[in-house]
């Protein structure tokens, strides 16, 4: 029986969001928790973006250690067979890669201005899977932008010519939100079936179907007897309206009706970790939780009328789907209000100390304090607010990993 895999698009498609963005470590604590959260592979960014080229050697090197494993790391580049060799030759470890080309006929003649036709389409997408699996990549996911736009005869062919050159999924990339749950279905199990190659699902929100297209696009994989990839982001951020939020996906998929019973996620999702994920997405991103958001949102299991009140005091389940336990909520939240120390940009080793103290770091002597500390001072300067208690003791403890995550060489 084909399964349902979520692969997180956060650190690709949530950081493209307008005037938001995130720093390295933050990109990296954030693959942290989706890695203990059991998501099966993250985005986790753009390997020809010179910027990003340390950050990502360095979440590679995480992975080599263990601290980001089992999750799959994969990087996001166009399909042009000259970014893949830039691909590789800034990230020369590298292992994942979705390769992505606009497919419909709106983007064709928009876009390319009609430098392109259909089948340079093909041939440049098919010219750049032969590179990457050259090159060394494992896996490679064929992504067509504008998919729900683009003829279902052209992107089977599209499909089609991608499986013959080795790659490993299909991705059908619903950017301008414009499925619909009945649409999307069709559409992709006929994909499934014609293609014979698993199917991810890439939906945006701008008609307010993401989450649905998304379960909708995975039935569709999945009756077309293909494993289906499902693509979400934290708090449902990405460009414009949005991408499928990761939590109400999972929610939607294991718990709306019936759907749990037929279609199986692959491996196991903890759903304790929902909250956590969720409040440093909205902290590092600047974005509030929006009151209604399922299963995290304030009001997720908050009750006033006063026949809702009596029904789920006298059984939650009259009232509520899940239980605010599965997400790892019911814990109070203490604010403290009297004097404090806080460790930033121009902290000192008194009140640095003081500040690891607290949560229970020490070190082995103030040299190692010292270079922990400054470390400390520029991930401040990068991010401008704050670090968490979970960035604090990432930096104590990977000081050479946290080093490379600081480090920005711009062109001479």
């Amino acid at each position: 029986m084909p399964k349902i895999y979520f692969l997180d698009v956060t650190n690709r498609d949530g950081v493209q969001t307008a005037r938001l963005g995130l720093s390295k470590l933050e990109k990296t604590l954030i693959n942290i928790y989706l890695n203990e959260m059991g998501v099966f592979q993250s985005e986790f960014g753009f390997p020809t973006t010179r910027h990003e080229s340390i950050y990502l050697q360095a979440n590679l090197e995480l992975a080599e250690m263990g601290v980001l494993h089992p999750m799959r790391l994969e990087g996001w580049i166009r399909a042009i067979a000259s970014d893949v060799e830039s691909a590789f030759k800034l990230v020369p470890n590298i292992r994942h890669l979705n390769l992505s080309i606009s497919t419909s006929d709106q983007m064709i003649k928009g876009k390319f201005q009609g430098r392109k036709t259909r089948e340079d389409i093909i041939n440049c997408m098919v010219e750049a899977v032969d590179a990457a699996r050259a090159l060394g990549a494992e896996s490679i996911g064929v992504n067509a932008e504008d998919a729900s736009r683009t003829d279902l005869d052209f992107l089977i062919k599209f499909g089609l010519a991608a499986k013959e050159h080795g790659a490993d999924r299909f991705r059908y990339c619903d950017t301008l939100g414009y499925d619909n749950p009945f649409t999307i279905y069709e559409t992709i199990k006929a994909l499934a079936e014609n293609v014979g190659m698993a199917i991810e699902q890439h939906c945006h929100g701008d008609l307010g179907m993401a989450v649905g297209n998304s379960i909708a696009g995975a039935k569709g994989a999945i009756d077309g007897g293909q494993d289906a990839y499902i693509n979400t982001t934290l708090n449902g951020l990405g460009e414009r309206a949005g991408n499928a939020d990761l939590v109400a996906t999972i929610l939607a998929a294991t718990k709306s009706k019936g759907f749990a019973d037929e279609y199986q996620l692959a491996g196991s999702v903890d759903l304790s970790k929902a909250w956590k994920v969720a409040k440093f997405a909205s902290y590092a991103f600047g974005v509030p939780i929006p009151i209604n958001q399922p299963g995290v949102g304030s009001n997720a299991f908050a009750h006033e009328s006063g026949i809702h009140a009596d029904g789920v005091l006298k059984d939650p389940q009259n009232y509520e789907l899940y239980g605010y336990e599965e997400l790892g909520r019911g814990e109070p939240e203490f604010v403290y209000t009297g004097r404090e120390i806080c460790a930033g940009e121009y902290s000192g080793i008194s009140g640095f100390s003081h500040v690891m103290g607290k949560i229970e770091v020490s070190f082995n002597n103030k040299e190692e304090a010292n270079e922990v500390l400054e470390l400390v001072r520029y991930a401040n300067v990068e991010s401008q607010k704050p670090l968490v208690e979970d960035e604090l003791l990432f930096i104590a403890k990977y000081p050479q990993i946290a080093k490379k995550l600081l480090t920005l060489t711009p062109l001479g």
